[in-house]
């Protein structure tokens, strides 16, 4: 047991704690509105908006501390949107460092307006190295490159 702290204990990124804590606030434009296809179905912050903040607070957690090489990238949002946030209102977004490794950063975060809380979940970083995400979308990049050759008989026109 001992050894499993002692290990887990080395792989926590450098500088990094659990406990860190940064805020990003905006607010509610028509753009952040939830819609569908253009269409507004609710004049009210969206869940989509609600994500892209919860991701950015925690990203900027993690990028003081990404060493040459590295890369941070989301691998799970979770998320639970309590109330609707309208038009002008400002959004807190505020994330803590709850977990981190070598490998990964796992924030809470919570979400509030002038009224009260709107949302709060969790995001989880992979830390990965930069060669190792290029490699694997070039290589998707070529597969789709294939795969839309073969069905064009090569003859892109």
């Amino acid at each position: 047991m001992l050894r499993e702290i002692q290990e887990r204990m080395r792989m926590v990124k450098k500088g990094m704690k659990v406990g860190n804590t940064t805020k990003v606030t905006a607010e509610v434009t028509e753009e952040m509105f939830a819609q569908f296809e253009g269409e507004v179905i609710h004049p009210a912050y969206s869940t989509v908006s609600m994500v892209y903040h919860m991701e950015w607070a925690s990203r900027k957690l993690l990028i003081p501390h990404l060493e040459e090489g590295e890369e941070g990238m989301g691998s799970a949002v979770t998320v639970k949107h309590i109330a609707p946030s309208g038009l002008g209102t400002k959004v807190e977004v505020t994330a803590t460092v709850c977990e981190v490794t070598d490998r990964e950063v796992i924030t809470e975060v919570f979400l509030t307006n002038e009224y009260g809380v709107i949302g709060k979940g969790e995001v989880k970083q992979a830390i990965l190295p930069k060669e190792k995400i290029e490699t694997k979308l070039a290589e998707q990049t070529a597969s789709k490159a294939q795969t839309r050759n073969k069905n064009t008989g090569g003859n892109e026109g």
